[in-house]
């Protein structure tokens, strides 16, 4: 059997006729029918161990999206399913979300996909033609064929299902099937419709210093969109993320139905939360700002990832499933734990030499750090010499009147310190007072015939141009180069986009998407030649944090502020959609740099140490006692840093009540760690009941307050059940302001 699609079009495609018998000067349409093969309705189940996104074909072979959440078992009930929807054209048309909809046909909401074409027309109409699954180690891929019949676009729905991770990765791939080029003006990753009464969006703000910060928004019947444009540095802003619980008012970390999604770009992103009578259409992808991508014909475009998972028992799950299939597959050496370090930059800046060096690398090693890292300021030469942020970037030679021994000579030392060494770059930037930009002016981002901005007295080369690719691929190499005992890069990217444009590209629309492809391209290029080289992604700090840079990096500086109050924030913020062990997270002196603020040295490492710890300070600025208790505290961290890096997340108490508390347990929860922060001051007589998670109630846990001169809990150093710790035992009391604690917890 077959259905019809209707089209106008010449009257005489149907009924050929004599032309002398044809009235001159006047033109007769009819319709055209395309035939469009009827398919028998069908479910079709993307599942993990415990989240299932049910899909639909129905009867007119239109791919439906009936239910995200928790796993049903027959499924197959959903495939007669309506929702009495009163529209007319419900009997033909269908009455539930599309599961990819088109700027099309019936369709007039927030489109995944919306294409123009040579003719001019701007619909599509997407038919199911097939769907393939396959399985490997505990991945289940699902991929769905569509089709418009008219135009011969096809597009594939791809799902991977991860199987114990319960996290659900898609994207879509485009394929131009016609004869000639068509433009595609969106084009989304994927697509969700949710239905419940109230949504909760939970999405991330910030600037420099100040970043993913949580929000909390009760959505209205309205579209709220969650974007940005400015190219580099894409998350300084925003982040291509976001937590959505269901059916509440209250954010919750243990309680309710919350679904997560985490987008696996690093460029300009959109979210679209469309919300209707009937449900809230979320959409997730590249930004098509300025971006209207045209595909030749036979061309296939392939969307980047979408990262989903649902939770029935609060964010704090939602959290936890994202972190295990990231510390598996979504970040590089994810579960590696990686060095302890001392950092160059806030202890020395681009004031130092040999002997600077060497007297930081002894002092991180007498204290029991794993590795040095020489930051900003060791390249350039004679006028472009790289004494301040003004020049010399792109210019990526050794500064010999700064470090004539070079750099294998201060790489060598650590080595023979037993530490590892690493070192700083920024590739993808050059100075305006540089050798660079006075031989390749062609390869800087720039609008013909106006001014080139600078950004940190610096312009942005064009990743999008294969020589751009080339010579960033070329300064990691070089640089690797340097010494055969380089274990780690920082790399660095300290500006957005303004007013851009490329000299290469004959189409300007494809620059911000070709920019963030070329990124991958050379980050491709760098894990294939070094495979074990630790690779930190840093953009001012937290301005790249996502998914897509992640499946190169190993780590990510969270903020370019080391402030431990801030950080609370910055890393509360970003421990919802990333794991612990990507976070860079340093003790700095005080005042403090950023925010001149002064907060006590076990406050600083206490909060440093949820994280992956570092110093980011001179050593020989800190007295003897300072480094008697540095020495002390890093050596505990090693003692539970495998629980920071693989253990299972729980937020104990959000840093925006006063107080900041989490706690990492092993998977096996005979092991676990906690931390307290007293962030603001309370009444001495305020006694508050803190009830952990995570542990197994009928073991016993013997509790050891570490790095503390006296416990601020009674029952320390004793034994006791993990419901009782779970459950109003565990009361531990701060008399002051910055008071920090941090229990170590061990089964007997």
């Amino acid at each position: 059997m077959k259905r019809f699609i209707l089209l106008f079009t010449a009257a005489l495609f149907l009924f050929p006729v004599a032309s002398q018998s044809a009235p001159k000067n006047k033109k007769k349409d009819s319709h055209v029918v395309v035939a469009v093969p009827e398919v028998e309705a069908k479910v079709i189940a993307i599942e993990t161990e415990g989240v299932q996104w049910l899909l639909n074909v129905d009867k007119f072979g239109v791919l439906r999206c009936y239910h995200f959440g928790k796993k049903i078992s027959d499924p197959a009930q959903f495939r007669d399913f309506t929702c009495y929807r009163t529209r007319h054209g419900i009997e033909k048309y269908g009455d539930a979300a599309m599961a990819y909809p088109t700027v099309g046909g019936r369709y007039n909401n927030e489109p995944a996909l919306h294409v123009k074409y040579a003719n001019g027309d701007h619909n599509t109409e997407l038919y199911y033609t097939g769907h393939t699954v396959s399985e490997k180690d505990g991945v289940v891929t699902t991929e769905i064929s569509l089709k418009d019949y008219v135009s011969l676009l096809e597009v594939s729905l791809v799902f991977e299902a991860w199987q114990k991770e319960n996290v659900i990765i898609s994207h879509s791939e485009i394929k131009n099937a016609g004869k000639k080029s068509v433009e595609l003006l969106e084009y989304a990753s994927s697509f969700m419709p949710v239905r419940a009464e109230k949504y909760l969006l939970t999405h991330f703000w910030g600037h420099w210093g100040y970043e993913m910060n949580v929000e909390h928004e009760l959505l209205g019947h309205d579209r709220k969109v969650i974007e940005t444009r400015i190219g580099v540095s894409a998350t300084k802003l925003n982040n291509p993320s976001f937590m959505l619980s269901l059916d509440t008012e209250e954010f919750s970390e243990r309680n309710g139905e919350v679904i997560a999604g985490a987008l696996a770009w690093s460029g300009n992103f959109k979210l679209c939360f469309d919300r209707n009578i009937n449900c809230l259409n979320i959409s997730a992808g590249i930004n098509p700002f300025a971006s209207a991508y045209k595909l030749a014909a036979g061309e296939t475009f392939v969307t980047p990832d979408m990262i989903w998972t649902w939770s029935g028992n609060g964010a704090g799950q939602a959290s936890r499933n994202l972190h295990a299939w990231a510390r598996k597959d979504g970040v590089y050496g994810g579960g590696s734990v990686n060095p302890t370090l001392l950092n160059s930059w806030e202890g020395a800046y681009f004031n130092f030499n040999a002997a600077t060096l060497i007297g930081m690398i002894d002092d991180a090693a007498d204290m029991g750090l794993e590795m040095f890292v020489l930051d900003d300021g060791w390249f350039g030469n004679g006028e472009y010499a790289r004494n301040d942020d003004k020049a010399g970037l792109g210019d990526w030679e050794l500064n010999t009147a700064k470090l004539p021994e070079g750099i294998d000579y201060i790489a060598s030392h650590a080595h023979d310190k037993g530490l590892k060494f690493g070192i700083w770059i920024e590739p993808e930037m050059v100075n305006p007072k540089s050798n660079l930009a006075n031989n390749h002016p062609d390869w800087v981002v720039r609008s013909a015939g106006r001014e080139i901005y600078t950004g940190r007295n610096q312009w942005l080369l064009d990743l999008s141009n294969p020589a751009v690719q080339d010579f960033v691929y070329g300064v990691f190499d070089r640089t690797m180069q340097l010494s055969d005992k380089i274990d780690y890069i920082k790399w660095d990217c300290n500006r957005v986009v303004n007013s851009f444009g490329s000299d290469w590209q004959a189409d300007q629309d494809r620059f911000f998407v070709e920019y963030v492809q070329g990124y991958y391209k050379v980050l491709r290029r760098i894990r294939e030649k070094y495979p074990k080289t630790i690779i930190q992604c840093c953009s001012s700090g937290g301005s790249r944090v996502d998914y897509g840079q992640l499946a190169f990096h190993n780590e990510v500086w969270a903020s370019d502020n080391t402030d431990a109050v801030s950080r609370s924030n910055i890393q509360y913020g970003t421990s919802l959609i990333y794991p612990a062990s990507i976070m860079g997270s340093h003790v700095s002196i005080v005042p403090n740099h950023q925010t001149k603020s002064t907060t006590p040295l076990k406050f600083r490492f206490d909060m440093a140490c949820t994280g992956r710890l570092g110093m980011e300070l001179q050593p020989k600025d800190l007295n003897a006692e300072e480094r008697a208790f540095a020495d002390q505290c890093i050596k505990a961290y090693k003692q539970y840093r495998d629980l920071v890096f693989n253990g299972d997340l729980y937020r104990l108490v959000a840093p925006e009540e006063g107080r900041y508390s989490l706690m990492y347990v092993s998977p096996d929860k005979r092991r676990a760690v906690v931390f307290i922060f007293k962030l603001d001051y309370e009444s001495r007589e305020i006694h508050r009941t803190l009830k952990l998670d995570g542990l197994a109630p009928g073991l016993r846990y013997k509790v050891n307050e570490l790095n503390a001169k006296k416990s601020s809990w009674w029952g320390n150093d004793d034994s006791w059940t993990g419901d009782f710790l779970m459950n109003g035992g565990f009361n531990p009391h701060f008399y002051h302001r910055y008071d920090s604690s941090v229990f170590y917890l061990e089964a007997e």
